[in-house]
């Protein structure tokens, strides 16, 4: 649980609680935005507010972490009857078979261990309301499936994409039952889901801040989007040139599909995935490629019940294979994902020099300004003012560093050390170094060579991606 991305939602939602705008600071003096910035001009995800009562109970970013783990519990019912939809014609000890295997397979699942392991995201509510609108639309409750198609907007921009190929879905489904007001619902999410899309990149996101073409990641297609369509309809090839090179992005489109047994091939549910997987194939930032990050857990809900549809129509004794195949991937897949880990006593004890820093972070005063390790950032969010420590001094009071191992955003142990020493020139004295882990007080206040603290004109700056990131989809 990292600052990035732990911390940053902490600091929002705390902001929440106290009803202010959800801004963060880890997240607008890295990427260096003025210092109104909100997450809201980060990405659209109002949804998050709902989680603010939390905070008045126990002020603590663990309250996130518990969140997001009774949110995806939730989905285990509504899974069942999922299974129960698509295995309605079966004998009645295959649906509650298929729904109890069904509702395991979900709960364990590989995409929910990852990003349970990478601390919390806006994919907890996701999750829960894919599923809900998905299992509306198999029970044929239209006004159900579209308030739930709403909400999904509601969690991320990018979400109406998944809702306006589900409202055609729908429709035609709808359409082929001979239910006016389902098809009606369906056309309704068609067009509703893209226009939200549109009115919120287009208006809402630069509204709150967001820097024109910062988060724009396609630049093999083009400068902007104008440009990209432009290369879509007259070089549509590129598309499948981007899309599938570097070879990773097959390798991750192999391992999301293949772990259900390329079971959800077979289910025209799998269309609802396409945005979401065309967005991290056709991006140019390596972040987007692995399987180790929470991307996955947005397509779960997707996957999972186009599964399940492919299998109800199996049936008989391939279909019962053809499970089997796909539990036994899929569990296999959770094993390597870190299934195996709360039964392991070492994955309980944290390494020397974690242990390290929660130490040192005891020393730091309540108020205080802190540039702290991207590890242990987390731990001082609800009681000081904590950006995270990157290769640019901010000239905080205190400085919580590890010098023994890599952290994030530092692309070498090297950088890290040059860091330290720059500092213990220039005003800074060690507090403590316990098993590589450096914290540091200013005692003097002496100008810092390359110091910058983000104000009103500020100009924000890109990631600069390590250079072994993406080269192997399963490196975290």
């Amino acid at each position: 649980m990292t600052g990035f991305d732990l911390g940053i939602f902490d600091q929002a939602v705390r902001a929440y609680a106290h009803f202010e705008l959800p801004r963060s600071p880890i997240k607008s003096v890295h990427h260096e935005f003025p210092p109104d910035f909100t997450l809201l001009g980060d990405h659209f995800t109002p949804l998050l507010a709902l989680l603010a009562p939390l905070y008045w109970i126990w002020d603590d970013p663990r309250s996130l972490i518990l969140a997001q783990a009774l949110l995806f519990a939730a989905g285990v019912p509504v899974v069942r009857r999922i299974a129960r939809h698509c295995f309605a014609g079966a004998a009645p000890a295959v649906a509650r078979r298929a729904a109890d295997v069904s509702g395991l397979v979900y709960a364990v699942g590989w995409p929910l261990l990852n990003s349970s392991y990478t601390g919390f995201h806006e994919v907890a509510f996701a999750v829960p309301i894919t599923l809900l609108m998905l299992e509306r639309g198999l029970a044929r409750r239209y006004g159900g499936a579209a308030l739930w198609a709403v909400a999904l907007c509601l969690v991320k921009e990018d979400m109406g994409l998944v809702v306006g190929v589900f409202g055609a879905l729908l429709a035609v489904r709808a359409h082929r039952a001979r239910r006016a007001s389902g098809r009606a619902v369906g056309i309704a999410l068609l067009l509703g889901g893209p226009l939200v899309v549109g009115l919120v990149v287009g208006w809402f996101l630069p509204a709150m801040g967001s820097p024109p073409g910062y988060y724009w990641s396609y630049g093999r297609l083009g400068a902007d989007g104008g440009e990209a369509l432009l290369t879509v309809l007259t070089e549509p090839w590129v598309l499948a040139e981007v899309a599938f090179t570097p070879s990773v992005k097959v390798l991750m489109l192999a391992w999301i599909l293949g772990t259900l047994a390329f079971l959800p091939v077979g289910s025209p549910t799998l269309l609802l995935a396409v945005p979401l997987l065309a967005e991290r194939m056709l991006s140019d930032n390596p972040n987007h490629w692995p399987v180790v990050n929470h991307y996955d857990a947005f397509l779960w809900p997707i996957l999972l019940t186009a599964a399940l549809e492919t299998l109800g129509r199996l049936r008989g004794r391939w279909g019962a294979r053809m499970a089997v195949v796909a539990v036994t991937l899929s569990t296999a897949a959770a094993l390597v994902a870190g299934l195996g880990l709360p039964i392991n006593p070492g994955s309980w004890q944290p390494r020397p020099d974690k242990r390290a820093l929660a130490r040192a972070a005891e020393l730091i005063p309540d108020g205080a300004t802190v540039e702290a390790d991207n590890t242990v950032a987390p731990r001082l969010t609800s009681r000081t003012r904590v950006v995270l420590v990157d290769a640019t001094p901010r000239g905080a009071d205190w400085v919580l560093l590890r010098v023994n191992d890599r952290t994030f955003p530092f692309a070498s142990l090297d950088e890290q050390r040059r860091r330290i020493d720059l500092l213990l020139d220039h005003g800074y004295e060690q507090v403590r170094n316990e098993d590589g882990a450096v914290l540091l007080h200013r005692v003097r206040n002496l100008p810092i060579p390359g110091m910058r603290v983000p104000g009103p004109d500020s100009t924000p700056v890109r990631e600069q991606v390590p250079s072994d990131v993406g080269r192997n989809p399963f490196l975290r």
